[in-house]
């Protein structure tokens, strides 16, 4: 049976219609909704090595989280003669691939699909307190910042975690936030309110949870911060995606691609 790029994405909305916003980024960015599917990818962003390898394995849908050009609304800073834009484009444009952006719907899933990918990868499911919009709020026996550091980076296979707090406090309570929930204004009311010991984040302003979490330890509270990076706390849940996509329509293939890490560590 064959598929064109707006069922799968029309597949993906139909259950979650009553959630999505009035204003979404979620849309068929490039390709034709007609094309029959050959084939599927899903990744974090559609980078350059993202769309050249779901070419070379022959399909003509990225199902991407993040945009494809550098800002959330896909605004082209400096696009008029910037010819990285200008490369890319042409790559888009010539091969005919199609980019469907998922984000609102994915994170509007209950559970939210992007932290569940996380929780599932690191085998935390069954330790799931509660489930709020912006954070899943666990219960895990007693292990230190380091313990958990140390099991998050072996597990997510990560060359690297930044932390914020004493690596030998114990923690018990934890909140798990991905993407760029790491922000004073969503991550600092949760240690409070949910009695938190540790966040778990992908990224935020470096002055606003950091610096609170500083505070604290140096007035003698129980408080840590690991920081994973953005992509790397929602990678798995595109990694689920593409399980998810692979059950629902065994007729096609279906890819999920990890992105390369933006940093490196000297």
């Amino acid at each position: 049976m064959d598929f064109n790029i707006g069922d799968i994405i029309h597949g993906l909305l139909r259950e979650q219609a009553a959630q999505q916003p009035e204003q979404t980024v979620d849309k068929l960015l490039y390709g034709d909704a007609a094309a029959t599917v050959t084939g599927i990818v899903t990744a974090f962003s559609a980078s350059q090595p993202v769309i050249e390898r779901a070419l070379q394995l022959g399909c003509n849908l990225v199902i991407s989280h993040e945009g494809v050009f550098y800002s959330h609304h896909d605004t082209r800073y400096g696009a008029v003669d910037d010819p990285i834009y200008a490369q890319k484009l042409a790559l888009i444009q010539q091969s005919g691939i199609g980019i469907f952006r998922c984000h609102d719907y994915i994170h509007r899933m209950r559970p939210d699909g992007i932290t569940a990918g996380l929780l599932q990868a690191l085998n935390w499911q069954t330790h799931v307190e509660t489930e709020l919009p912006e954070a899943a709020i666990l219960k895990l026996p007693g292990k230190t910042v380091r313990e958990v550091a140390d099991h998050v980076k072996r597990t997510l296979q990560l060359p690297y975690v930044r932390v914020a707090g004493d690596l030998s406090s114990v923690c018990r309570r934890i909140g798990v936030l991905v993407g760029y929930r790491g922000g004073g204004a969503t991550a600092i009311p949760l240690f409070h309110n949910e009695r938190l010991d540790l966040i778990i984040a992908g990224e935020g302003p470096e002055w606003e949870t950091p610096e609170y979490v500083q505070d604290a330890v140096s007035m003698g509270h129980h408080r840590a911060l690991i920081m994973l990076g953005h992509a790397e706390s929602e990678m798995t849940g595109m990694l689920r995606l593409a399980n998810l996509l692979s059950a629902r329509y065994p007729e096609l293939p279906v890819h999920f691609i990890a992105n390369r890490p933006v940093f490196q560590t000297l």
